[in-house]
């Protein structure tokens, strides 16, 4: 018996019962089906934090205060100063530091003809700033370094909220009793999660800390490198000159660090993702030796018939497993249309990213399991004795 004929037979066990085939097939659709997808979610997961990563900076740092305690139960405050500005941006003591932008921040309500927004991200800072933080300015322009005036750049989202379609350049909003004129708009910045990074507005830190939160310590400091490749070298240095100011209660958050951990977090929970969709594919690899098997048992009258007109083991080995992947090839083919399509739509505010790898792998297990769990009744339907099958009731 040819290949061919092999496979022939193989197809029409397999059309023989259709309602059986079919629920054999949607278990491997589902497992594979569910380990692309669950793939492309942890990717889309990863691709989402490592872009709200970027927005603010790769070759960044950020300095937050602290206290320390010392002798006994009293605590010394280590509150970030405008006094730290000028040391940081000392080339000479930080020769790989290329700006410094003190940070006012905090949550204010702002007014414009009777609307209210508040704002969770009104900022009091230096120009520096805006490109610091991977911000552009879509219309207007940046205040000056020395700027004093009440003046302020509004993202996307406030000036949305405040004037819908009138174009907000120019006109002036109140915050907390204290009116501020708009000087820009920024461009929308795209992000994900909670905080909207287009829900801020920036003004100079001098205005802010006279007409809103006073001259007192400042939140953070947020320090650029000369490069990216330099960020390691403008951390040293800023370590070393807010160690001898101000002691060692501080913090400096660095950016390409955090933007590492979180990608390694983000493939991990991708892996796991993987191995419990997996799962559901192995459950499908099961239920088709067991599908396999109730045919081997319904067929043994034909595969001794079979035999005793003379057809080889090998030729009834191979009927079989030739059944079992046929039936793993359709399923996994189908569960990729179903998870190529089901990718198209947000899951859980995610964006799925498929992979061409997981596409292959998936496929290629689902195959594999055809062969493996359809090995063992393929083999038990050779081994029939023609004598025995043919006495089968």
């Amino acid at each position: 018996m040819t290949l061919v004929e092999t496979v022939r037979f193989a197809l029409r066990g397999i059309t023989a019962n259709k309602l059986r085939s079919g629920l054999t097939v949607l278990g491997i659709l589902i497992g594979v089906a569910a380990v692309i997808l669950l793939v492309a979610v942890g990717n889309g997961s990863a691709r989402q934090v490592q872009e709200s990563i970027e927005q603010l900076g790769t070759n960044t740092l950020t300095v937050t205060g602290g206290s320390q305690r010392g002798g006994g139960a009293a605590t010394t405050s280590t509150a970030l100063t405008m006094d730290l500005v000028p040391a940081l941006s000392d080339r000479t003591l930080a020769p790989h530091v290329k700006a410094v932008a003190p940070v006012v921040t905090g949550s204010q309500t702002a007014t414009y003809d009777g609307t209210d927004h508040t704002v969770p991200q009104f900022v009091g800072t230096y120009p520096g700033y805006v490109s610091a933080s991977n911000y552009t300015v879509a219309r207007g322009a940046v205040f000056a370094a020395d700027d004093t005036r009440k003046v302020v750049l509004l993202g996307s989202t406030v000036a949305t909220e405040l004037f819908g379609r009138v174009d907000p350049l120019g006109r002036q909003i109140t915050v907390t009793g204290k009116l501020f004129t708009v000087i820009g708009v920024l461009a929308e910045k795209g992000g994900s999660g909670f905080n909207d990074p287009n829900d801020v507005a920036i003004a100079p830190v001098g205005a802010v800390q006279e007409s809103l939160t006073g001259y007192g310590s400042i939140n953070q400091l947020l320090v650029q490198a000369t490069g990216p490749d330099d960020v390691g070298a403008a951390q040293a240095e800023v370590s070393t000159i807010l160690t001898a100011r101000i002691g060692s209660s501080f913090r400096i958050l660095n950016q390409s660090q955090l933007l590492a951990t979180r990608t390694d977090t983000a493939n991990t929970f991708t892996v796991l993702l993987g191995a419990v969709a997996g799962i559901s594919l192995l459950v499908g690899g099961i239920g088709i030796t067991n599908i396999m098997m109730v045919t081997v048992t319904e067929r043994t009258r034909e595969i001794g018939i079979r035999k005793a007109l003379g057809a080889p083991k090998r030729a009834v080995l191979t009927q079989f497993l030739v059944e079992a992947t046929v039936l793993s090839l359709i399923g996994g083919l189908s569960g990729v249309l179903v998870a190529v399509v089901g990718a198209q739509f947000t899951i859980a505010g995610i964006e799925p990213v498929v992979v061409p790898s997981s596409v292959a792998l998936a496929l290629g297990v689902s195959v594999a399991i055809g062969l493996f769990f359809g090995s063992y009744p393929a083999s038990r339907a050779a081994s029939l004795r023609p004598i025995e099958a043919l006495r089968y009731e």
